[in-house]
């Protein structure tokens, strides 16, 4: 399996997408309802919190913050909530958001997920789940709706 990176364009600052992808508004329309909770900053911890079975506040994604630096990078480990694996804190993850100005009001985001460990379930899962993210990020920066993104 693969590592996977995808870049995309979007016509925002990238201060603007950096807000989209770290804020309640925006992570809650493009992480399937889950926001991100925690110290942005090298040494902190995250986690991506939203609704669970029966509408239960649960943690979907968490981990550590390697690098912050609003409007450039955010760099995060990423592991399964405790819901979907026993060995939850055993799979592991990088998740890299690179922004750079491409022009005035225009941001080139790169976007990678690799260093994954040994068997992590949801690695087959990267090559189709996080172009559809990546593009309804977007979608809601441009023109403030995100696209449906299924269960």
């Amino acid at each position: 399996m693969q590592d996977f990176e995808m870049t995309i364009y979007i016509k925002a600052d990238p201060l603007v997408v950096w807000d989209a992808i770290t804020g309640d508004e925006g992570s809650r329309a493009v992480m399937f309802g889950s926001v991100l909770r925690g110290e942005l900053e090298p040494g902190g911890h995250y986690e991506y919190v939203g609704p669970g079975e029966g509408g239960d506040e649960t943690v979907h994604v968490y981990g550590d913050v390697l690098q912050a630096e609003p409007g450039a990078i955010l760099q995060l480990t990423e592991h399964p909530g405790p819901i979907y694996r026993e060995n939850h804190a055993e799979l592991t993850s990088r998740m890299t958001w690179r922004l750079e100005s491409a022009g005035i009001g225009l941001t080139k985001l790169t976007f990678t997920n690799d260093e994954w460990s040994e068997g992590h379930p949801a690695q087959a899962e990267t090559a189709e789940t996080w172009p559809r993210v990546l593009s309804s990020l977007k979608s809601w920066v441009e023109t403030g709706e995100a696209i449906p993104l299924g269960s």
